[in-house]
C-alpha cells in the first residue's frame, strides 16, 4: 500500500517526464520549422514575445484571477475560523500566511494563486464554509497550501510559456503558408513540407494535452502533500466527494480559470473514456479519492517519527 511520500515521489517523477516530453516536442517542432525556413530566428522571436507575455501574466496573475472570479478580501475579524485554520496549517509547515479571499457562491470550491509563498492568495467560496465539516475544510485548505508550497503557479507559468511558444510559431508558419509560401513550396523538399504542416497543426494540440496532463499530476501531488500536512487523507477525500456531488452552478466559472480550483467548477464535466480524460482540467474525482483512501497513514507516521528519533 502506498504512503503519502511514495505518492509525492511518483507524481513529481511523472511531472518531470511530462515536462521532458514538452521540451522534446518544442525541439522537434523547432527543428522541422528550421529545415523549412533555413533560419531558426522565427522560433527565437516567438519565444521572446511568449516569455514576455507569460511573465507579465505570472506577475499579475493573482489580480487577474481574483477579478475574474469576483473574489473579495476578508479579514480575521470577519472570518475568524477560516483565518485561524489557515494560520495553524501555515505554522505547521513553516509557511507565511497567505491573503484570504471569499467568493460569494453556493458551490463549495477553492483555489490558490499568486507569485510565490510571500505573495500568495487562497480563495474559498461561501458554499465551502457552509456545506463542509471543519475537518473537510481543513483538508481543502491544506491542498491549496500544498499548491503554494509545491510552486505549482511557477510551474504552470513555465508550461504556459512553452505552450504559447508552440502556438505562436505554428500560427506564424500557417499564415506564411497561406499568404506567402507558394513560391517557396515549389523549392522545398515535399517531405519537409508535409512534416512542417503536420507539426504546425498537431503541435498546439499536443501542447494542450501535455499542459493539462501536468495540471492533473499537480492535483494528485497537491492531494498527497495536503494529506501530509493534516495527516488525515480522509478529510480531503470526503471534501472532494461533497464538492463533486454538489449540484450548484458557479456564476463566475469559466474555462480560463477552471483549472485553478480544487475541483472543476464546471458542472457536467465528466469522462468515461481515456480520450475524453486527455482534455480534463482535473483528474477524475473517483481516482483522487481512491488514491487518498489508499494511503497508508500508519506507515507515514512510522516514517515521520522514525526520522525524528534517528
Amino acid at each position: 500500500m502506498p504512503t503519502l511520500y511514495s505518492q509525492q515521489r511518483s507524481n513529481v517523477w511523472k511531472t518531470w517526464v511530462l515536462m521532458t516530453g514538452f521540451f522534446l516536442l518544442i525541439i522537434a517542432v523547432g527543428w522541422v520549422f528550421s529545415l523549412y525556413y533555413g533560419d531558426p530566428s522565427i522560433i527565437m522571436i516567438a519565444a521572446i514575445f511568449s516569455i514576455i507575455s507569460s511573465i507579465g501574466s505570472y506577475w499579475f496573475s493573482d489580480k487577474i484571477v481574483l477579478s475574474m472570479t469576483g473574489a473579495h478580501s476578508v479579514t480575521e475579524k470577519e472570518f475568524p475560523d477560516l483565518y485561524h485554520t489557515v494560520e495553524n496549517l501555515c505554522i505547521s509547515v513553516g509557511m507565511p500566511m497567505p491573503n484570504l479571499y471569499i467568493i460569494n457562491e453556493q458551490q463549495p470550491n477553492a483555489f490558490a494563486t499568486g507569485r510565490n509563498e510571500k505573495h500568495a492568495v487562497i480563495a474559498v467560496t461561501t458554499g465551502l464554509l457552509n456545506r463542509l465539516e471543519k475537518i473537510e475544510i481543513e483538508g481543502v485548505l491544506a491542498h491549496e497550501l500544498a499548491h503554494i508550497k509545491n510552486k505549482d503557479m511557477l510551474l504552470q507559468t513555465v508550461v504556459v510559456v512553452m505552450a504559447g511558444l508552440l502556438s505562436i510559431v505554428s500560427e506564424l508558419f500557417l499564415r506564411n503558408m497561406f499568404w506567402g509560401g507558394k513560391d517557396r513550396d515549389n523549392k522545398i523538399n515535399p517531405v519537409i513540407l508535409v512534416l512542417a504542416i503536420v507539426a504546425a497543426i498537431l503541435a498546439p494540440l499536443a501542447a494542450t494535452i501535455i499542459q493539462l496532463s501536468i495540471s492533473r499530476k499537480r492535483e494528485f501531488l497537491a492531494d498527497a502533500t495536503g494529506a501530509l500536512i493534516t495527516r488525515y487523507p480522509d478529510g480531503l477525500a470526503d471534501a472532494l466527494r461533497k464538492i463533486s456531488e454538489d449540484p450548484h452552478e458557479m456564476a463566475e466559472a469559466s474555462n480560463a480559470t477552471a483549472h485553478l480550483y480544487i475541483s472543476s467548477p464546471l458542472r457536467g464535466e465528466s469522462a468515461s473514456s481515456w480520450f475524453s480524460k486527455l482534455f480534463m482540467t482535473h483528474p477524475p474525482v473517483g481516482e483522487r479519492i481512491a488514491a487518498l483512501k489508499g494511503m497508508d497513514v500508519k506507515k507515514l507516521e512510522e516514517e515521520l517519527y522514525g526520522k525524528k528519533n534517528s
